[in-house]
């Protein structure tokens, strides 16, 4: 099952490997289809099989560090890399405000952060380890191959380790404050590029933006003492917004002053830290998430015409917008263009599909917008494939690497042929 408990499976057989050699003894001998599961935070059905599951939580080391390179093994948690990272001076030049997904997981579905300047995370991908459908292993190290691999949706082999581009250890100046929505909408693009990282989140119903503005620093940390974190972190971000959440879920037509509510409820908040540990916040609400790719320009259109369909239906979580540079890798939604991401969340329990597929179908058709492939969408690969240059060049390596399909379920089945 997977967080948000949307995702379930019943597996012949449930392996966690300790080793290379088990796992290629698991691909070869296990029934197909063959997955492997991270964290499961994914809310698609990436992992699910009634083949092979395998967990490689226990290949969760750091291999190798040349200089700002660093070859690690998959299973490792964003959180643990981040602590490793930081031992040696070094740290991910970007991250999501989530850090518990493994890595080959955060990876394979092009996890990111926001950052107008930076790009995805598997954009810092120098070579990708694969273990294939026959057992064998293959370092990619380049060309079409490696532009495959950096977002593979598990469809290439079992990644068991990667090696990434660092840089060194930096800290962050965080500052998260409540603006007026339309202020910053008008001046969106500005505003993502004076920050090395800006996003908002805005609730359905309210003029308020929640802006979080992060800038690198030379500055001491300077951190809220444990207390204040707990009430603001834990018992604010959480224990309140489930409140909320619950009682929008009993009342939904008390959606719209509820989210008015919660948003006159925010407040200053500044802190200065290492990078990760800014970069990251506790989620402990669960919710179902869809997320889209629209080309940048349009970010401002786009948010206000989602925030108008979402105040048609009972939602009471806020919708996110993120920034992210373009890239080259082929199965990107940021590939061939610098892009915002635009998030939409439900409640766990309240009902996602209508107003899911409601703004799939306008990000979709009106704003050239691609899925996240973590996250919940209804299209199938021939919706797909017109949206990415790349498309054929990955079925190329697909069909050089996996030629029988041992890698794919009926998620891939459906979102790549």
């Amino acid at each position: 099952m997977n967080w948000s408990g949307s995702q379930r499976c019943d597996p012949a057989r449930m392996l966690a490997p300790r080793t290379r050699q088990e796992v290629a003894a698991a691909v070869v001998e296990g029934p197909a289809p063959v997955r492997v599961a991270g964290a499961g935070h994914s809310f698609s059905g990436g992992a699910a099989t009634a083949g092979t599951l395998l967990s490689l939580d226990a290949l969760d080391r750091v291999l190798d560090v040349s200089g700002e390179l660093v070859r690690v093994e998959a299973g490792i948690r964003l959180h643990a890399l981040s602590r490793e990272l930081l031992l040696r001076g070094l740290a991910m030049p970007n991250l999501g405000d989530i850090d518990v997904q493994s890595l080959a997981g955060a990876l394979s579905t092009g996890t990111h952060g926001t950052g107008a300047r930076l790009p995805i995370l598997s954009a810092q991908v120098e070579s990708v380890e694969l273990v294939l459908a026959d057992g064998s292993e293959r370092a990619i190290g380049g060309g079409e191959e490696l532009a495959a691999a950096r977002v593979s949706l598990g469809a290439l082999g079992v990644i068991v380790a990667v090696t990434l581009r660092c840089v060194p250890a930096f800290r962050l100046h965080g500052v998260d404050a409540p603006q007026p929505l339309e202020e910053i909408l008008d001046g969106l693009g500005e505003r993502a590029d004076a920050h090395d990282h800006f996003e908002f989140w805005t609730f359905p119903h309210s003029d308020v933006a929640l802006t979080r503005i992060n800038d690198r620093t030379d500055a001491p940390p300077s951190r809220p003492g444990r207390v204040r974190a707990y009430a603001s972190d834990v018992l604010m971000d959480n224990h309140a917004l489930y409140a909320v959440s619950r009682a929008a879920r009993a009342f939904p037509r008390a959606i719209p002053a509820l989210n008015r509510f919660a948003s006159s409820a925010a407040s200053r908040r500044e802190r200065v830290d290492w990078s990760h540990a800014v970069f990251a916040s506790p989620r402990l609400v669960r919710f179902e998430e869809m997320e889209y790719s629209v080309p940048r320009e349009r970010a401002a259109e786009a948010v206000r015409a989602v925030k108008a369909i979402l105040e048609r239906h009972p939602v009471s979580f806020p919708i996110e917008l993120r920034f992210v540079r373009g890239d080259d890798v082929l199965l990107s939604p940021a590939s061939g263009r610098d892009s915002a991401y635009l998030a939409i969340h439900l409640f766990e329990g309240m009902p996602y599909e209508a107003p899911f597929r409601e703004v799939e179908a306008l990000l979709s058709s009106a704003f050239e917008g691609r899925p996240h492939w973590g996250k919940r969408s209804f299209l199938s690969a021939d919706e797909l494939a017109p949206r990415y240059a790349g498309w054929d060049a990955f079925q190329r390596v697909r069909a050089q690497l996996d030629p029988h399909g041992r890698f794919a379920n009926a998620w891939t089945r459906h979102v790549l042929g």
